[in-house]
């Protein structure tokens, strides 16, 4: 049985560090980009959460964290472990079980977040700081951002940047006052007994 009470951040406990990331979608010009402060104990799967809330994905898709581990000299993957893993011989460590603060660093500071192997959103995730927690101030947060998120299964980069030329897509239909975070252990837990059912 998989443990999906990992992580209390959310309910704004048990943490006193915060991590300021700037996302930012790779291949869009002018660049889309987020910046947003969680809770130091935040797993992975929060994180991801987290980036598909600030984004505006559905988070109908597979995704995927990839970096060098620096000590270890390794890529490492980290996201929803998948039957087509194994075949690419690909090892990826499930999200929910792996601490953000435990891999990234000054020193390892960015990583490659994919969303959506179809489509192919790339994303840069940059550790830019880590912060106290401020008294009186509900985390995660969203600071800034530029640039609409790409519809869902709207064909990649290439056909999202062609639909904003021609005018279909409004870039800076973006507003960072409308931002709502989801609890990602709820999340967790549907993901996890929609995997179960199927």
């Amino acid at each position: 049985m998989i443990n999906t009470e990992v992580n209390p951040g959310f309910m704004n406990k048990g943490f006193d560090k915060v991590c300021q990331f700037r996302i930012t979608l790779k291949g869009t010009a002018p660049p889309v980009w987020r910046r947003i402060q969680v809770p130091g104990n935040y797993t992975f799967w929060d994180l991801h959460v987290a980036i598909q809330d600030a984004m505006g994905w559905s988070d109908y898709h597979l995704h995927r964290f990839d970096f060098l581990h620096p000590p270890l000299r390794l890529r490492l993957s980290i996201g929803l472990p998948d039957e087509t893993d194994a075949r690419l011989e690909i090892r990826v460590l499930p999200d929910w079980e792996q601490r953000i603060l435990d891999h990234f660093s000054p020193g390892n500071d960015t990583m490659n977040y994919t969303y959506d192997f179809g489509d192919d959103w790339e994303h840069s995730v940059k550790l830019e700081k880590v912060l106290p927690r401020e008294k009186g101030v509900d985390y995660p947060r969203l600071i800034k951002g530029k640039g609409a998120c790409p519809p869902e299964d709207c064909g990649g980069v290439w056909s999202f940047e062609q639909q904003c030329r021609e005018g279909s897509i409004d870039r800076d239909d973006f507003d960072v006052e409308e931002m709502i975070f989801t609890d990602p252990r709820k999340r967790l837990k549907a993901m996890l007994a929609a995997r179960e059912g199927a």
